[in-house]
């Protein structure tokens, strides 16, 4: 079994699939001490460069660990029997293993603003501690995740060939997408000419991959990294944002239901900056509600694109569910937009 090829504190005696992941296999195992671990199989579909990944993995929980006093403070690979930090299987399956955060609880959605500012708190804790790592010495396993120029140039490409004759019922949000084309461009524009660097990022900054302690509440560590590689500090600031300060679901059909929280935005924005310290320059900082803007609009365009395409990338379970999700990401992006000059303000006080 795949579970005993690692170096666990005693013999593993139990295992079930843990988890609400749709990616990779999750396990919970539990050795003959009571020690537990998650055991997982990293999805080869989706991550073509797992070796990269785990490169990756091994050197961020690494320079996390030695710099949290926390134990619970950073996740960190349980190594195999022949001494290597993940394995692979004779089926060539890429597995890895870590301790399980004791006394941890992970939330799906925002409870309350003191939730959503303590996912704030890690997600800022993690830009100051990683803010000297050699952003570049990472693998970019997701080759242009959140180049939201390329993320135009196969939207345009998908709409020209229009392989489902879907883009005729889809002018108006075809037109929103387009008409916000140049302003899309600002943080690619900002880092090609060197006003902003690649830093270490997570790219997935949704408040469901922070651990909170059970008891108290407060933000213990990040999880889920398997996006993580060179990217933009405002970027992941904004998929926080994006995620969390909505007051919807991400695929409500019902737009009257979806708007934009100043609050809830206030309250990420108190916890990641003062977490983060003087760990982002000022022009990082000022371009911050650029990264919630850009990024609720790349999401919409990307559910939009996979709409006009069939519906081949994000799992759908209705007619028309694709389109349901772009529709709330612009609907937040006009809210937004509504709201630029609050969401500034609030930005300059937290600084």
């Amino acid at each position: 079994m795949i579970v005993n090829e690692f170096r666990t504190d005693g013999e593993p005696i139990f295992h079930t699939r843990y988890g609400n992941g749709h990616i990779n296999e999750t396990y919970l195992v539990v050795d003959s001490t009571t020690r537990q671990y998650i055991l997982q199989k990293i999805n080869k579909t989706v991550f073509c460069n797992p070796t990269g990944l785990m490169e990756n993995i091994k050197a961020v929980t690494s320079y996390l660990k030695e710099r949290t006093l926390d134990s619970r403070g950073a996740l960190s690979l349980i190594p195999t029997k022949s001494g290597k930090d993940w394995l692979v299987d004779a089926h060539n399956e890429y597995w890895r293993m870590y301790p399980f955060i004791s006394n941890s609880v992970c939330l799906q959605r925002v409870e309350n603003p003191y939730d959503f500012m303590e996912s704030g708190v890690a997600f800022g804790t993690f830009q100051r501690i990683l803010a000297n790592f050699p952003a570049d010495t990472l693998n970019e396993t997701i080759p242009h995740f959140h180049d939201t120029p390329h993320r135009y140039k196969k939207f345009k490409e998908v709409l020209a060939a229009d392989t489902h004759g879907r883009a005729k019922d889809v002018a108006k949000e075809i037109e929103f997408v387009l008409s916000r084309e140049a302003y899309a461009a600002t943080l690619m524009n900002l880092l090609e000419a060197g006003d902003i660097s690649l830093r270490v990022t997570h790219n997935d900054t949704k408040l469901n991959n922070v651990l909170f302690d059970r008891e108290t509440k407060k933000a213990l560590c990040v999880i889920d990294l398997d996006t993580v590689m060179p990217g933009l500090s405002a970027n992941d600031f904004g998929d926080s944002i994006r995620f969390g300060a909505s007051t919807a679901a991400e695929d409500e059909p019902d737009l009257s239901k979806v708007s934009f929280s100043l609050p809830l935005f206030d309250a990420f924005a108190e916890g990641f900056l003062h977490s983060c310290g003087k760990a982002l320059t000022q022009c990082e900082l000022l371009h911050l509600r650029d990264g919630a803007k850009i990024m609720t609009l790349e999401c919409g365009l990307r559910f939009l694109t996979d709409y006009i395409e069939g519906d081949i990338y994000f799992k759908t379970h209705r007619d028309k569910h694709n389109l349901d999700r772009c529709r709330t990401q612009f609907k937040l992006v006009e809210c937004m937009e509504n709201q630029w000059e609050q969401m500034q303000r609030i930005i300059l006080k937290r600084m």
